[in-house]
């Protein structure tokens, strides 16, 4: 059942790869592709998900509090190994991304696929924790805090971020009680139905496998921290903050699943290493076909 459930997911990601290397229907799609669905679609299912949300359950209070200790734990765990082997910011930017960033498109389309509805509202409020969190940890590592000296600029980057602004408008709604009036349900359900294949089909069409011949040891450390140990911390602190089952389900999964291909970009617009990113990327990407079933059943 789990197999079945998750195969076809994993089998968009493959048909983007094939489309995009057959140059089909074009290279410039693929981008522009990537960019409707970041700046239009995926917001649309963040609104969506969000204004649905109990927020004033108990568990999603947990469950957003689940999220920022693993995140915070992890993160500590990197600067203590960066500590005993000291690391430029350009390599440990892309190396803390791999660990502790995710790719929303997958973990939505997993938690989707697995819980239905119910599922996507929590995967939402997740990410309205999530996403800001990792990215200003993540711009504090490729940098090495020399963002502190410009808060401002930290500021524009996140409040910028459509991933952040959608998750900031749906929770405004939700917590407001105004919902989404005059049909605007309609209009953004119809949006955010095409995010999740798009963005599978763009994953695949991201995938850099020639990255792969360099430092494969080192990628696959990372990608074992990412897939392997992360879901395990995860579990854990979903056991201690005793959350039901559906909440510690929805904690797993995105820690399961590999991290964001917008990470690729984020690292070569703050000087770090974009090889090095996407070769963390595909890596993750291919192993999380096998490593995501295993740690589900074995987890979930």
């Amino acid at each position: 059942m789990l197999f079945t459930t998750i195969w076809p997911l994993f089998a968009l990601i493959v048909l983007g790869f094939g489309l995009a290397r057959a140059g089909f229907p074009s290279r410039e799609f693929w981008a522009s592709a990537e960019r409707l669905n970041y700046y239009t679609l995926f917001p649309a299912l963040l609104i969506t998900s969000l204004v649905r949300a109990p927020m004033g359950d108990p568990a999603i209070l947990r469950l957003g509090g689940a999220a920022v200790v693993t995140i915070l734990v992890a993160t500590a765990l990197m600067l203590a190994g960066r500590a005993l082997r000291p690391t430029p910011p350009s390599r440990f930017g892309p190396a803390l991304q791999g660990v502790i960033r995710f790719n929303t498109y997958l973990g939505l389309a997993v938690t989707g696929s697995l819980l239905g509805t119910e599922g996507l509202t929590r995967a939402a409020v997740y990410l309205a924790v999530a996403v800001p969190l990792v990215n200003v940890i993540s711009i504090f590592a490729l940098t090495d805090g020399r963002t502190l000296r410009r808060p401002g600029m930290l500021a524009r980057m996140l409040l910028t971020n459509p991933l952040i602004l959608g998750c900031l408008i749906g929770a405004t709604l939700a917590l407001s009680g105004i919902g989404l009036p005059f049909g605007t349900d309609g209009f953004l359900d119809l949006l955010a139905r095409a995010s999740l294949p798009l963005g599978l089909l763009c994953v695949g069409a991201a995938l850099q496998p020639a990255t792969l011949r360099r430092e494969i040891g080192v990628l696959a450390g990372n990608a074992a921290l990412r897939l392997a140990a992360l879901p395990v911390l995860a579990f854990g602190i979903g056991w201690a903050l005793d959350l039901p089952e559906t909440e510690a389900l929805v904690l797993v999964i995105f820690s399961a699943i590999p991290t964001a291909t917008s990470a690729y970009v984020l690292t070569r617009q703050m000087g770090g290493d974009g090889t090095f990113m996407a070769g963390i990327v595909t890596l993750q990407t291919l192993a999380s076909v096998v490593t995501i079933p295993l740690v589900l059943l074995i987890l979930g």
